[in-house]
């Protein structure tokens, strides 16, 4: 695993990233401090989302808002092996 650190993020990365974690208010007003964006070969409908994006064929792109660390829970450590997995 290698991970990127930019300015406006973090990204963890395979072959391919397979997680992101960036500060919203560095792009809009928000009183989130981080959003974990996850890059899955579906679409998941999951209402935990908040916007979920179709930026290219293959990859549906989940943003989740972390308010706290209480959201991190099995259901989100799925979503995380199943993105990395798929970032292989």
């Amino acid at each position: 695993m290698d991970i990127r650190v930019s300015k406006s993020q973090i990204a963890f990365r395979r072959r391919r990233s397979f997680a992101y974690l960036w500060r919203p208010g560095m792009y809009v007003t928000s009183n989130i401090p981080l959003v974990l964006s996850l890059p899955l070969p579906r679409e998941d409908g999951s209402p935990r989302f908040k916007k979920v994006a179709h930026p290219s064929p293959a990859v549906w792109m989940h943003h989740l808002e972390l308010p706290d660390t209480s959201v991190l829970d099995g259901e989100v450590q799925e979503w995380m092996r199943e993105a990395y997995a798929s970032a292989a």
